[in-house]
């Protein structure tokens, strides 16, 4: 690894990653909404399925799977829309969440599969792997040279902001002890998740 790579592209692309990673975006929406309905145990599946899923995407494009959609761009669209319908479904799921008379949540949070195919079809995550390899990759090292390290990078930031989002959705869900407290609640995270489609379309 070139003497540089620290300083001209390793700290660059951890300040990307800290900044793009904990501002809101449909993970972290609903890694949040599923702390406050589900708790921090139930959640986890969803939360591994967020870290890995997402640090699966990078590695794929890092090593050379952007290119198949500058060669295919239909491709592209066709994910665009694929994702922005899947969305406004999830937002929809999330804001009609009713409890039951015991107190839990009906339904079920997402499965770690589940949680790991939706960062395909995520627009943010799909944003962020693909500007980071594009604005950090260099010429002067191998694809799996700086895949691995622009990997470790993105998903150990993942890991922690997943992590805190999740903690501070079960925070929440403990307060949440009013019917119309709770339904407010989702409706705002249901609201948030489709909102989330718009910057595809602008």
């Amino acid at each position: 690894m070139p003497v540089d790579y620290w300083t001209a592209t390793f700290l660059p692309l951890l300040i990307f990653t800290v900044a793009s990673s904990f501002t809101p975006g449909p993970n972290l929406v609903m890694i949040t909404a599923s702390g406050a309905n589900f708790g921090w145990r139930r959640s986890l599946p969803h939360y591994w399925g967020i870290v890995l899923g997402f640090s699966g995407m990078v590695l794929a494009i890092a090593l050379g799977l952007g290119t198949v959609f500058e060669s295919v761009p239909w491709l592209h669209t066709v994910l665009k829309y694929v994702g922005a319908a899947y969305l406004i479904w999830l937002g929809m799921r999330i804001a009609t969440a009713r409890r039951t008379a015991t107190g839990t949540t009906r339904g079920r949070p997402f499965s770690f599969v589940e949680a790991a195919l939706f960062q395909w079809v995520n627009p943010k995550a799909w944003l962020m792997a693909v500007g980071a390899v594009a604005a950090f990759a260099r010429t002067d090292l191998a694809p799996w040279v700086q895949a691995l390290p622009l990997t470790a990078v993105m998903g150990i930031i993942s890991f922690i902001s997943c992590a805190l989002y999740l903690g501070g959705g079960v925070a929440i869900g403990r307060w949440l002890e009013s019917p119309l407290a709770f339904r407010v609640f989702n409706l705002v995270m249901g609201g948030l998740t489709i909102a989330s489609v718009v910057p595809l379309f602008l």
